[in-house]
């Protein structure tokens, strides 16, 4: 016992917590290890008790074995500052403050409580890195709950089907045309795709990738395709060409012969669903549901009420049959009781995460709390506005906030001052065409924005902290249009927002048109319909990025039903994730930040000069604490059993707890954790949450010596069937995240660590979600 008072198991903590840094991470498991002289120290993986803005606090379970002697088992709470990368799955625990330590039944030692003020202070000054994937599951610890957004329009757009390859081609409204003269001919600006008229024959012509297509009324159904291109549109198009992917091929070719998709204009919100000749319904195993599998849509039959069911923007739309029938949205909580039976290693398994109460569902939900972090350098991170004319600002009803109706940016008026919101980054100014500096306050009164607003997302960017020359930003996935509603994570608000035209053609967010899809791996993706690349990102628009979000989600390989979204998650994800194609579409990129090329620094990525002397120890991840600090394992019948570091337990005793044990493992575990045990401690609400710099969390983490006034949990109502329940909980997200980091973990390559502008992609090319 005394050799556990000596600083050495300080030092090894020490290193212990340092898992990052100047090395690149290979792999983010637990327990770590370390050597010390005097034997070895093992962490083991947080358990989570709050998370408010970006703070997060937790407690930790520890193990110190002599050499040659017998293990003593202890815990530690802490409060530290969650700094993130959604790309790479990294979460660091940042500025740790270590609020308490106890090693249960030495807790009467003098040398003991000077020892725990010495590792307080060293656990202080360095970070606790680990997956996002098992921090998002250990989230449900804490009971994390996300309210939804209010006043969504989940009203269906127009919905085709078509039972042969065909491309949906949008235009925001009627056709804009725009003169470009020097090539004779005109083209559609409201349109990320490429729609001219000639000048000379009248003629219309589409473009997409190696196929050409031609109409004498650009907004029919009759476009056929062709060979017989002018050369002046050809020209045109080869000068504002896409920009190529590193890859313009799929991994592997499903057709020996190509296919000549056919087309179909629209002007008004829509979605396509397209099946490779009549459907093909097979039926889902443990139900009375049939899917359609060739297809890369999600369509589902209920046999008991003949009732289709499909999947858009994450909201599910009903009708009896796929064509000549109007179609309703169902609510989630209204679906049939067989979409929760759907199994998980199902090809129809990705619908999971639209399914209320699935696991799937819940990962999810608690990843709308997570925010994509970052540091910003005021002197060097500057904003560029432009207005097409003299500014015109519209006011938001029932708010004080009006935003730019002309603005190329997110441009919006409280009170005296200008903001504009950009790459997930506030800017504040005196006037509307600036100059913009970046702001260290958020405005409250973004809260208060509706969802009919297209400024609506901008309430989902936050400053967390600043220093006089740098601001700690982040924004939650509601800025990037992810949003939660009724027990699922859905795209787009389903409004429609009139864009602007002037001069400039300036677009607005949208929700439909582009077959948006939630995959676990990778977040939001689309893709417009069977294409080999270049249908859309024409060179000649005048918006500087795509405009359907301001990450941008890039177009989709379609590779064919065979190999792209219906395998399930297993083989989805394998089949693409290597070469950047996952489920049938090309990754998104999940970082705004990585869109300011100068000031922004990646929290999560960026080098911390910490040495990383901690292996991962061959000893399961298996220790938990409970709420006092008692550490527990589990036994071979499943039994909860206390690992004392006393030896004055009487048997009786022991024989009492594993009665106990026994009861409280008996009981039901609920998905949504209680806060009766702790009434103090309220679940988070997201998307209600005032301007974290409002908040007295937002107060950096003391780093003074270990706060003994704090202790864990005395309540009245502590006992040993909750705390049961709660073990069996933790053991149960411990699992899913395990789980939920080895298969994103699959295939990808750890990133080193460096600024957004320069840091080395993993192979799999993005991250997962948002």
């Amino acid at each position: 016992m005394t050799m556990l008072l000596r600083g050495s198991i300080s030092l090894a903590l020490f290193f212990i917590l340092a898992i990052s840094g100047a090395q690149t991470v290979t792999e983010l498991s637990w327990p770590r290890e370390v050597d010390i002289d005097q034997g070895l120290v093992t962490l083991y993986q947080p358990q989570l008790e709050s998370f408010e803005a970006n703070i997060l606090e937790g407690r930790s379970a520890i193990s110190y074995k002599k050499k040659g002697g017998e293990t003593l088992f202890g815990a530690f709470w802490f409060r530290a500052f969650l700094q993130t990368d959604l790309e790479t799955r990294i979460a660091v625990l940042d500025q740790v403050d270590v609020l308490n330590i106890k090693f249960p039944g030495l807790e009467d030692s003098l040398q003991v409580e000077n020892v725990k003020t010495k590792l307080a202070s060293l656990l202080e000054s360095m970070d606790i890195v680990m997956s996002l994937d098992r921090l998002i599951a250990s989230l449900d610890d804490a009971g994390v709950e996300v309210n939804s957004s209010n006043n969504l329009n989940n009203n269906p757009p127009d919905i085709y089907y078509k039972n042969e390859p065909t491309v949906l081609i949008t235009i925001d409204g009627d056709p804009i045309w725009k003169d470009m003269d020097q090539n004779d001919l005109k083209a559609v600006v409201n349109s990320p795709f490429f729609i001219v008229q000639d000048n000379k024959s009248k003629e219309y012509y589409i473009n997409g990738g190696e196929y050409w297509y031609t109409s004498a009324n650009a907004t029919s159904s009759d476009w056929t395709s062709t060979e017989k291109v002018p050369s002046n549109v050809m020209k045109f198009a080869q000068d504002n060409a896409p920009e190529k992917e590193e890859q313009e091929e799929p991994e592997e070719k499903t057709q020996e012969e190509p296919v000549v998709p056919k087309i179909l204009v629209v002007t008004k919100p829509s979605e396509l669903i397209v099946t490779d000749g009549e459907p093909d319904y097979q039926p889902v195993k443990g139900t009375n549901l049939l899917y359609v599998a060739n297809t890369e849509s999600d369509i589902i039959l209920d046999i008991n009420a003949q009732q289709h069911y499909i999947l858009l923007a994450g909201r599910w739309y009903t009708a009896n049959k796929l064509t000549g029938d109007q179609w309703s949205f169902s609510e989630p909580d209204a679906l049939p009781d067989d979409f929760s039976k759907i199994p998980a290693d199902s090809d129809l398994a990705s619908v999971r995460t639209n399914v209320p109460g699935t696991d799937e569902s819940r990962d999810a939900l608690l990843e709308q709390s997570i925010p994509q972090t970052a540091e910003v350098s005021r002197a060097d991170t500057k904003i560029e506005v432009n207005f097409d004319g003299q500014p015109k600002f519209k006011r938001v009803p029932d708010t004080e906030v009006s935003y730019a109706e002309n603005s190329d940016k997110q441009i919006l008026k409280i009170g005296q001052k200008f903001y504009a919101v950009d790459n997930g980054i506030w800017f504040v100014s005196d006037y509307p065409q600036g100059p913009y500096e970046v702001s260290d306050k958020r405005p409250e009164e973004v809260d208060d924005l509706p969802a009919d607003s297209p400024v609506y997302n901008t309430k989902y960017v936050y400053v967390y902290d600043s220093t006089p020359t740098t601001v700690y930003v982040g924004y939650t996935p509601g800025y990037t249009h992810a949003y939660v509603y009724n027990g699922v994570v859905v795209y787009g608000t389903g409004y429609y927002y009139p864009y602007w035209y002037g001069s400039v053609y300036y677009p607005r967010p949208v929700t439909y048109g582009f077959n948006v899809h939630y995959n676990p791996y990778t977040g939001w993706g689309f893709s417009v319909g069977i294409s080999s690349g270049g249908w859309i990102g024409w060179g000649y628009h005048p918006y500087y990025r795509p405009y359907w979000g301001p990450c941008g989600y890039r177009y989709g390989y379609r590779s064919g039903y065979g190999s792209g979204y219906h395998h399930g998650y297993h083989q989805g994800y394998n089949r693409g994730m290597a070469n950047g194609y996952v489920n049938g579409y090309r990754a998104g990129q999940n970082n705004a930040y990585r869109n300011q090329r100068t000031g922004v620094t990646n929290t999560a990525l960026k080098d911390r000069g910490n040495v990383d002397r901690s292996r991962i120890s061959k000893g399961k991840n298996d220790l938990y604490t409970d709420k006092k600090g008692n550490v527990y394992q589990k036994d071979k019948g499943g039994n909860w059993q206390e690992k004392s570091n006393s030896r004055d337990k009487t048997a009786a005793g022991n024989r009492q707890n594993n009665a106990t044990n026994k009861a409280g493992n008996k009981q039901t575990t609920d998905r949504t954790k209680s806060t009766a045990n702790n009434p103090s401690r309220q679940p988070s609400t997201r998307d209600k949450a005032t301007t974290p710099t409002k908040t007295p969390t937002q107060t950096k983490p003391t780093t003074g010596p270990v706060n003994t006034n704090r202790q864990p949990s005395t309540s009245n109502t502590y006992n040993r069937s909750n705390n049961n329940a709660d073990l069996n909980r933790a053991a149960q997200n411990r699992q899913r995240g395990t789980q939920n980091y080895q298969r994103s973990n699959t295939q990808r390559t750890a990133p080193t660590r460096s600024t957004p502008g320069t840091r080395t992609m993993p192979s799999g090319g993005g991250g997962r979600r948002r």
